[in-house]
């Protein structure tokens, strides 16, 4: 579970986010949607730990994410994954260098261990019998599978995925959704997903947050996002061809 306690954070004077509180839970899918420029992105970055906050509390199973405590920042970050909206996979390596980077950076495993879990990652994500090919040699939903493999490598407790279809056909966006909704339960991670993708909303969305100029605007679940009569939420809704 992931907390957010009265989140405050400014830029040369403009305030980007106003008192965020929310819950994000262990075991479901929780969405960040909003118009770019309204803060998703600042939000999601502060919650990683790239930047830090000027007021509030980001809590982390009741661990405080502060920059002043290095060694419990650490131990937090070594709990999460990220999957990043253009992959980032190392061109220069294969997928199972990609996978294996984090084990090599973050644990004591031998060569042994880390191959067995970069097999047992990309078998979870459907994708056996490629760890020789390299980036350019695979396809775009490929990229991203090899990124959730590398993203759980950790056995991670938090999941951050910023625009995971972005670039993708609508099958393969599916398949990547239900992909880190199956990986989300089966392993009860705490994921929050930064999209612009009704689909996903609408189709593995357990809990969504609606930023609107650096405020939480609206809070529900995908059952209540068309029934809602927040007139933001519903104009950025219509703006985004869902009806």
């Amino acid at each position: 579970m992931i907390e957010l306690k009265d989140v405050h954070k400014s830029f040369q004077g403009r305030e980007v986010l106003r008192g965020i509180s929310t819950v994000f839970e262990a075991g479901k899918i929780n969405l960040v949607i909003g118009a770019s420029g309204h803060g998703k992105s600042v939000l999601m970055r502060s919650m990683v730990g790239l930047i830090d906050v000027d007021k509030g509390n980001i809590l982390y199973d009741n661990r405080i994410l502060d920059f002043k405590d290095y060694e419990q920042t650490r131990e937090i970050r070594r709990d999460i994954g990220m999957l990043f909206q253009g992959s980032a996979l190392f061109n220069s390596s294969t997928v199972q260098e990609n996978v294996e980077f984090p084990l090599k950076m973050f644990t004591n495993m031998t060569k042994e261990e880390r191959i067995e879990r970069v097999n047992f990652c990309l078998k979870h994500v459907n994708l056996e019998n490629v760890n020789s090919k390299f980036p350019a040699e695979i396809s775009g939903g490929m990229k991203k599978r090899v990124g959730i493999a590398r993203a759980i490598a950790l056995d991670i407790k938090y999941l951050f995925c910023d625009e995971p279809n972005s670039g993708l056909d609508p099958i393969t966006s599916r398949v990547i959704d239900n992909l880190i909704r199956d990986i989300t339960e089966e392993f009860n991670i705490t994921t929050i997903i930064n999209t612009h993708d009704m689909k996903t909303v609408f189709d593995i969305g357990d809990n969504i947050i609606f930023i609107y100029k650096g405020d939480k605007w609206w809070e529900g679940t995908r059952n209540d996002v068309k029934t809602s009569h927040n007139k933001e939420l519903q104009d950025f809704l219509n703006a985004s061809y869902i009806v």
